[in-house]
């Protein structure tokens, strides 16, 4: 079933293998990064993840391409882009 929000906007893929390895498609820009949380914007929305000894494995803005690694505890999306301007206040409350 595809929401009114996917065709409004471009194509985005996020898969996550064994919890160790993330492979993300339709990157826009990647707002923070920690070894602990990524914060990155995508075609469908703003997209935290959360984990232990993240780090990123390969990053091509240009094809929207973002690869981690690391254990991954937690994922998050946010529709509304303005909110990354409350940055991590926001996130925060979201993995509470």
């Amino acid at each position: 079933m595809e929401s009114l929000y996917s065709k409004q906007q471009g194509q985005h893929r996020l898969v996550i293998n064994n919890r160790e390895k993330v492979d993300i498609t339709g990157v826009v820009h990647v707002d923070s990064f920690d070894d602990e949380e990524v914060v990155l914007e995508t075609e469908q929305g703003l997209l935290a993840i959360r984990g232990e000894e993240l780090r990123i494995a390969q990053l091509n803005l240009e094809k929207g391409e973002l690869s981690l690694e690391g254990m991954v505890l937690e994922t998050a999306y946010a529709d509304d882009k303005r909110l990354r301007e409350r940055g991590r206040g926001f996130l925060g409350r979201l993995f509470k």
